[in-house]
């Protein structure tokens, strides 16, 4: 296994893969410059009509290697779907959607759609009747559409089975066999999974004809003396955070990662702007002035280097403490190769991650292909930041008072004093002011990041606020709902938990077997039967769940809501462990109109998607 500081033979570039034009540039406009293993491996195959097999984990950067085929073939005259995509969540699907989107900017007209349960058929379907190319989707909604009538394969011309291994763990494996099945016969299949299990193998040699097999061994090992963080940038803007970060994080010198060479530029003038000794170094600039810009960073002149990948290759200054990704990277080698330009010989170093609530997935891919944990970390407070301005603030006024010379300026002061009567403290705070410049010296109490929970709202009785119906008529509280029948013991092999979300959070059966399935890993067939109470739940899972997977399913989020899961008593009491509910609750007698009660299920509910 290679490390990260190990340099890697010249690879190709996309335009020796045999890509049109458009998507050459839009290449280079996302700051793409050459393409990783399963990219080189992988296009010029599916380019030339193949079947393609690969193995390769999350993060490899295999949503370009078929989104790049996939759009050099379409005929955007003929608004019909000829590709469609499949995804195991709704996340995947969003995010394999919006890449097809970035890759196809020199494509006008080009249209693509993500379907995925938990959104409204309406959207879906009027974007179907208008027209698309390519359909992105998780296997249930596909399957319902299919069922439907309303998705229509007889113009499809490539499949994409995109982490089919994650489909078979989740339950969808014969969702997706199905959609295979009213495929057209003559479709190029492409299909990637992590691992290659018994069902996938069979799969693979059942539907692909011939392919040609890809596999992309994980290159990706962290140092262990790298503290790695990261920091979920919502509410705050990045430029802001990061403000905040070189002001109170003690470094040395940093490596700022952007994803693209126009970014590089612009970040690095607004670094300036702000005070910070900054500059960009991209694939543009000549080597002469790259090696001058380094140069400068050994020697102190600059304290942050703004970077893309490649531009960044193969440097090693001491000075650098800290790396930290403004953008997250596409693929997981990227990642290991940006934070080895610290902890280099030895030395301890410091990577911070910024990631959008979109960029979850990455992270957690990061996480499973370096087999090492990324702590959130906490992002400095306004207290810290002005304590750190002070203290520069008063180390300047130090630094001015040892070297002296003073006594001319001492006289002005004292004859300013005289002249205009005022106190010596208020001529010293102008000479201040004036020494700051436009810039607040103090954040604001403002600024401080927004808590990201809302507080439970105060009950609100309804003999307060009456309610008038049609008739002007007043109605009166709504009686309370009626019980639910005593529920039966666990099948064998199985234990009651309650959750904390109910009718009042507007939660679904599967919204539960969703959050539960993704969170935990769980195929949805494993979950029994669920009870949706006023305020919270009451569902069978398998015996003996490992303390790891219940640690997961207590923060797990679902319709607004923690699930906050714990062992059932039999009672309808609150949790004692549970904290307040949060979000989007509403006390109980709240509802508009009361529910019957409701009918045991049979069986475990049919995973969707």
């Amino acid at each position: 296994m290679s490390s990260p500081d190990q340099e890697t033979p010249a690879a190709p570039s996309f335009g020796d893969l045999g890509l049109p034009q458009p998507l050459l540039a839009a290449l280079t406009e996302v700051g793409y410059e050459t393409p990783s293993p399963i990219q080189a491996a992988t296009i010029p195959a599916l380019l030339s009509g193949r079947d393609v097999l690969g193995t390769a984990q999350t993060g490899t950067g295999k949503t370009a290697a078929f989104a790049l085929p996939v759009l050099s073939h379409l005929d955007l005259k003929l608004a019909r779907p000829q590709a469609l995509v499949l995804a195991p969540t709704r996340e995947l699907a969003i995010q394999v959607a919006e890449a097809f989107q970035r890759y196809a900017v020199q494509m006008p007209g080009f249209q693509v759609l993500p379907i995925y349960g938990g959104q409204g058929y309406g959207p879906q379907l009027h974007a179907l009747r208008r027209g698309v190319h390519v359909v992105v989707g998780t296997p249930g909604r596909i399957i319902d559409h299919l069922e439907r009538g309303s998705l229509d394969l007889s113009a499809l011309r490539a499949l994409v089975l995109d982490e089919a291994d994650e489909m078979l763990r989740m339950g969808f494996i014969d969702d997706v066999e199905a959609v295979l099945q009213k495929t057209p016969p003559q479709r190029q299949v492409a299909l990637f999974s992590a691992t290659m299990p018994p069902p996938i193998r069979r799969i693979a040699q059942t539907y692909l004809r011939d392919p040609v097999e890809v596999t992309i061994a994980a290159k990706t090992t962290t140092s262990a003396n790298i503290r790695q963080r990261y920091w979920f940038v919502s509410g705050l803007h990045k430029l802001d955070a990061l403000t905040r970060i070189l002001e109170a994080e003690p470094y040395d010198a940093m490596i700022v990662f952007a994803r693209t060479k126009a970014a590089t530029e612009e970040l690095a003038n607004k670094l300036q702007a702000r005070g910070v000794a900054a500059a960009a170094i991209n694939g543009d600039m000549q080597q002469q002035q790259r090696e001058r810009t380094i140069q400068q960073l050994k020697d102190g002149r600059l304290d942050v280097l703004v970077a893309t990948d490649v531009a960044a290759r193969g440097l090693d200054v001491e000075r650098i403490s800290h790396v930290l990704n403004y953008d997250i990277p596409y693929d997981t080698e990227s990642y290991v190769h940006r934070i080895g330009r610290t902890g280099r010989a030895g030395r301890s170093g410091e990577a911070i991650l910024f990631v959008t609530p979109r960029e979850k997935g990455m992270l957690r891919a990061i996480e499973r292909a370096t087999r090492q944990p990324i702590e959130e970390m906490r992002l400095p407070t306004v207290q810290a930041v002005n304590d750190r301005r002070v203290a520069r603030f008063f180390e300047r006024i130090g630094g001015a008072l040892q070297a002296g010379g003073l006594e001319e300026y001492r006289a002005l002061v004292d004859r300013y004093v005289a002249e205009h009567e005022v106190a010596a403290e208020d001529v010293a705070a102008a000479l201040a002011r004036l020494l700051q410049g436009d810039v607040p010296l103090l954040l604001e109490a403002r600024d401080e990041p927004a808590p990201r929970e809302r507080p439970a709202r105060e009950p609100r009785a309804f003999e307060e606020r009456p309610r008038r119906g049609r008739d002007d008529g007043e109605f009166e509280p709504r009686p309370p709902r009626a019980p639910k029948p005593p529920r039966e013991a666990p099948q064998p092999g199985m234990e009651t938990y309650r959750v904390e979300v109910g009718h009042v959070h507007g939660v679904k059966p599967g919204n539960i077997v969703g959050a539960i399935a993704n969170e935990a890993g769980l195929e949805a067939r494993y979950i029994g039967r669920i009870d949706i109470h006023e305020d919270h739940s009451i569902l069978d899972l398998p015996a003996g769940m490992p303390p790891e997977i219940m640690g997961v399913l207590q923060k797990a989020w679902v319709v607004g809501q923690q699930l906050r899961i714990s062992r059932w008593d039999g009672s309808h009491a609150p949790s004692p462990n549970a904290p307040p509910a949060r979000g989007r609750f509403r006390p109980t007698g709240t509802r508009p109109a009361p529910r019957g009660p409701k009918p045991h299920r049979k069986g475990p509910p049919r995973p969707r998607s």
